[in-house]
């Protein structure tokens, strides 16, 4: 096994990457690169491709690479690398080292020590300053990593300005067996060499007691004849760090007894030991705190393009996740789905991307409205968003605000019809609101799950919204959403009119369907009196008085469309019922 270390101008422009013999890797600023570099702006997304073998790396530059390979300082095309050699490429050098193995057992510890907080508290500093200076770069530190493997480095790096003699670290990790990983090891003295931990330490820390543990080698005590870890240090001490890695993980720090003391300072090497570790502690428990809130954060990143902000609240800090388990409530469902996509695929078929990218913008219109208003989005399908009100909390205002999110989509979609060049500009919507009793929580398989909502009512809102074309009106309502809005709505916020009696195809029952309309205000073309006359004409409609339906309906502005559903019936009767009426109109198709 090969290693590669690369550095840059910057301490913390670093990483050490294993390299499996009969592997193939590219170097280059491509984040996707097994060996990617970042920080070099020299370097190109492909710059460099490695060949590993058990003793060299094969070198090859990629030909789209702009800037040069150099190898024992010449440019080069194609090179073999050895074990301790390097090469340049911009201004970052690369080391092919191979990590020393530890050969047998290391002897047992003169001393072993396992702390417990309460006597840590204790410990006192003799360089507070320092200690403190490195302490307030760590959330930074930590925040400002990319990745694992740079958030490794940085450790590495801030232990060893904190542990000011510490000769050696190493992000180290156990699975429960004997074999330790090293994800990140870094010396003071970058000319010394690899190192490797002591199995029993990192075992005895991680595993066996989960607390930090000290360990002390006798400085006299006889070696085995091959190169092992005491040679070069005789303590070395293992903090655990919860929750930085998949698996266990621990910071391990290791040098040499009064080689690199802080001059001045009083205390005997054992006490200096001490603080330490009660340093690295105290580092550990920031790097837990930290690690945890950020995992949690992207947890609700994750949701809170489904949940509103209060429910996220509910959820708590830990996401207490089991309010998600399905249950059975009454709920007020939106299907809002985009006009005409079909035909605007078939149309834009050369620019699939630059379309998707506006029916993204478009669902994320009615997102931000669903949420904005407390509601859930359950299911995202091509062009058409279902958002829920009602779960995992009940609340009496679920209609109230289902329709306020209706409404606030209706005008993002009417703004952006009349701004010049809005990509939403040629975009149409149609909403149905429908309320009823349902199933809503995780629904789905073994394998895949989402937060969505199960029931008839969910059918009656897409059929509801698919009317809306028949009907020729933006947003639809079924009879309960109405009766519990109609009371409850301010006219400043909007207005609803009953539209007719409709029977959807394929539907057994009947409903009373509802127009929900802007205020005056942003529709002042459609009055009051003229919603009172339309409802007046609608009631003589349903009651076979059509000569009467069709005074009223005739009453309203060119521009309202929702009279032409109606008069289209009542002028192709001559405006006379049929015998067999009963109020009902039956819709042919979906």
């Amino acid at each position: 096994m090969l290693e590669l270390v690369a550095q840059g101008l910057e301490s913390a422009q670093r990483w050490r990457k294993p390299l499996e013999p009969g592997t193939r890797y590219l170097i280059g600023r491509d984040p996707l690169s097994a060996l990617s570099i970042p920080w070099d702006t020299q370097i190109s997304r492909r710059h460099v491709q490695v060949d590993v073998h058990q003793d060299h790396v094969q070198l090859s530059r990629d030909e789209s690479a702009r800037n040069p390979l150099f190898f024992a300082g010449e440019t080069v095309g194609t090179c073999r690398v050895e074990v301790g050699q390097h090469f340049v490429i911009g201004s970052t050098t690369f080391h092919v080292t191979q990590p020393e193995t530890e050969v047998g057992s290391v002897a047992p510890p003169f001393e072993e020590v396992a702390f417990k907080p309460a006597e840590l508290r204790k410990i006192r500093y003799q360089d507070p300053e320092n200690r403190i200076e490195v302490l307030t770069h760590l959330p930074e530190v930590i925040s400002g990593a990319r990745d694992d493997n740079e958030l490794f480095s940085r450790l590495a790096n801030l232990l060893l300005k904190g542990v000011v003699h510490a000769e050696a670290v190493a992000i180290v990790t156990t699975s429960g067996t004997e074999e330790v990983q090293m994800l990140h090891w870094d010396r003071r003295h970058e000319t010394a060499g690899p190192f490797r931990p002591s199995r029993r330490l990192v075992t005895e820390a991680l595993e066996r007691r989960q607390s930090s543990v000290l360990h002390i080698w006798e400085k006299d005590a006889p070696q085995p004849h091959d190169k092992t870890l005491m040679q070069e240090f005789d303590w070395a001490y293992c903090t655990p760090v919860p929750g930085l890695s998949m698996e266990t993980a621990g910071l391990y720090v290791a040098g040499r007894m009064g080689k690199t003391f802080i001059p001045g300072t009083t205390l005997s090497d054992a006490l200096q030991l001490e603080a330490d570790v009660k340093f690295t502690e105290l580092v550990a428990e920031i790097i837990s705190s930290v690690v945890r809130a950020k995992r949690l954060e992207r947890q609700k990143a994750g949701l809170r393009q489904f949940f509103a902000p209060p429910i996220l609240a509910a959820l708590g800090v830990e996401l207490d996740t089991t309010l998600l388990e399905p249950s059975e409530c009454d709920v007020t469902v939106m299907f809002c789905d985009l006009r005409g996509f079909s035909q605007r695929l078939e149309n834009e078929a050369g620019d699939l991307i630059g379309l998707l990218e506006r029916v993204s913008r478009a669902l994320g219109v009615m997102t931000h409205h669903i949420l904005e208003n407390g509601g859930v989005t359950g299911d995202f399908q091509g062009d058409a968003t279902l958002g829920f009100w009602g779960w995992p909390f009940p609340s009496p205002d679920a209609a109230v605000n289902a329709c306020r999110a209706a409404l606030g989509i209706r005008a993002a979609f009417a703004k952006a019809a009349a701004t010049k060049n809005h990509p939403l500009a040629d975009f149409e919507m149609g909403i149905g609101i429908a309320h009823g009793r349902a199933v809503a929580g995780k629904i789905g398989t073994a394998e895949q799950v989402k937060v969505t909502v199960f029931g008839p009512v969910v059918n009656l809102a897409s059929r509801l919204e698919s009317m809306t074309k028949q009907l020729r009106v933006p947003i639809l309502l079924d009879e309960t959403t109405s009766n519990i809005v109609r009371p409850r709505l301010n006219p400043s916020e909007g207005r609803i009119r009953r539209l007719a009696l409709v029977l959807p195809y394929g539907m057994e029952t009947p409903v009373t369907v509802s127009e929900l309309l802007p205020p005056v205000s942003d529709l002042p073309e459609l009055t009051d009196a003229h919603i009172q006359s339309y409802e007046s004409g609608v009631q003589c409609f349903i009651s076979g008085q059509w000569d009467e339906a069709y005074r009223h309906l005739h009453s309203m502005p060119p521009s309202d469309r929702a009279q032409d559903f109606l008069m289209q019936q009542i002028v192709l009767n001559n405006r006379t019922a049929p015998r067999t009426w009963d109020g009902i109109v039956r819709l042919p198709n979906k």
